[in-house]
């Protein structure tokens, strides 16, 4: 494997047949996503519909967009057997012949698209469980994540990027503008074992528990050995923050707020899919207690607090908030 391969040969030899199409499928229609984006100054897509998802959050014209050519191309495929994602309340069913099931935030980090901050698309591939010639189930997508076959993102930002993982560690792909194609730009990522940036809305303080809050202050406090205080990085997008984070090493934090078990980032499409990227990079993630990747989902909607980046981080954060509970 080389840089500057070409993506679809990359896939020849790293997976089989039928989910080398699904991610071509997935690679070419956020490609028309990336023209979208960074066009959207000039384009009818920003703004919103005057109307909220299944979360109760306000859809954005550009999210509803992405998520039906996310849908189109995946139908394309023909070895993708069924969809879920922030945007549909229900499961679609898209090819009863299908293999695979997709689960997908189509647009993370939509409220930065008018100031033009990295936003981008996440999601998880897994094997379908139920018999092909029938329509996919709740249980073809509520897996745990070590269950995972691929998972991955699209960073639209100064450039248009690929990161992927089928299960065999960790690369990048950078769309050419020329071309419109993705080339292999970062092979083999591990992320630095020893990070020195944090990633934390820390307006929301007085919300966090007690540990949470003196891991903050362990952060900011000057100590030559460690190379501390440590960077405070954020830019309110999960996948720009743990973009950045997985290549110079760092911590995502998005925790629960104190006296409550769930955070605001989505388990299946969110927490899980970026959670398999970062093990695979070496790095660690969990929702405080347990690791992201053992969690059972059971709604495909379902919340979750996560911790997640370089181990020596993710690691500290878990003593201090072990510490504040044994108090």
């Amino acid at each position: 494997m080389t840089k500057g391969m070409k993506f679809n040969d990359y896939l020849a030899g790293a997976t089989n047949v039928k989910l080398a199409k699904l991610l071509e499928g997935m690679a070419d229609g956020c490609k028309v996503i990336s023209h979208m984006v960074n066009n959207a100054g000039l384009l009818d897509v920003l703004g919103s519909h005057d109307t909220t998802n299944v979360q109760g959050e306000e859809v954005q014209k550009l999210d509803d967009l992405t998520n039906k050519i996310l849908m189109d191309y995946l139908r394309s495929s023909e070895t993708c057997a069924g969809y879920v994602s922030e945007e549909n309340e229900h499961l679609e069913t898209i090819n009863v012949n299908g293999t695979y099931t997709v689960a997908a935030d189509p647009l993370d980090g939509s409220s930065n698209i008018e100031v033009a901050a990295p936003i981008g698309t996440i999601f998880c591939i897994n094997e379908r469980i139920s018999l092909k010639g029938g329509d996919v189930v709740e249980a073809d997508f509520l897996q745990k994540g070590k269950n995972a076959k691929a998972a991955g993102y699209f960073i639209y930002g100064s450039s248009t990027i690929l990161v992927l993982t089928v299960g065999k560690g960790v690369n990048a792909f950078t769309l050419n503008t020329k071309d419109n194609e993705f080339y292999l730009s970062h092979p083999h990522i591990h992320i630095p074992a020893k990070g020195k940036i944090y990633s934390i809305n820390q307006g929301n303080i007085e919300k966090f528990d007690d540990g949470l809050k003196d891991f903050l202050a362990h952060c900011s406090t000057v100590d030559k050995e460690s190379s501390r205080p440590y960077s405070l990085r954020y830019i309110g997008s999960m996948i720009g923050d743990i973009h950045r984070n997985l290549l110079k090493g760092g911590i995502f934090i998005y925790p629960a707020n104190k006296g409550e078990t769930k955070g605001k980032l989505r388990l299946l499409y969110e927490c899980i899919p970026m959670s398999f990227v970062t093990e695979q990079a070496g790095g660690e993630a969990t929702d405080g207690n347990e690791r992201i990747l053992d969690l059972q989902p059971t709604g495909f909607h379902e919340r979750s607090a996560i911790y997640i980046g370089s181990k020596n981080l993710v690691e500290k954060v878990g003593e201090f908030m072990r510490g504040s509970k044994a108090v």
